[in-house]
Order: structure tokens, then C-alpha cells, then sequence
């Protein structure tokens, strides 16, 4: 394993001027998870991550 958890995926050509993988890794610390953002370029999308022993929950999307 990699010591991360992806919550979430976002495509990164989102319209100009909108951060939807910025605003859900936002809402998540506000829940208390230490969310981050990543980029995945074999993929072409934003993950937004949880490193293993900070918090780390069992939920992939």
C-alpha cells in the first residue's frame, strides 16, 4: 500500500475559476480529517487524499 486513502476524484479540466477537489478537501478538515490534495497525472485528475495514520478512514471512491 501507499499509506493513503482516496476519498474523492476530480476530473482536472473543471470550468476556469472552480476548485471542487480545493472546496471537498476543505470541507473534510472542517470535519477534522487531515484532507490534501494530489495530483495523479497518469490519470489526469485531483485525488483528494488522507495519509495512513492521521485520521485515515475506510471509505474509497
Amino acid at each position: 500500500m501507499n499509506g493513503r486513502t482516496v476519498l474523492q476524484r476530480f476530473p482536472a479540466g473543471g470550468p476556469r475559476g472552480s476548485w471542487p477537489a480545493e472546496e471537498y478537501a476543505h470541507d473534510r478538515r472542517l470535519e477534522g480529517l487531515p484532507a490534501e490534495v494530489v495530483m495523479d497525472l497518469a490519470t489526469d485528475a485531483f485525488l483528494v487524499i488522507v495519509r495512513s495514520g492521521e485520521g485515515a478512514v475506510d471509505a474509497t471512491a
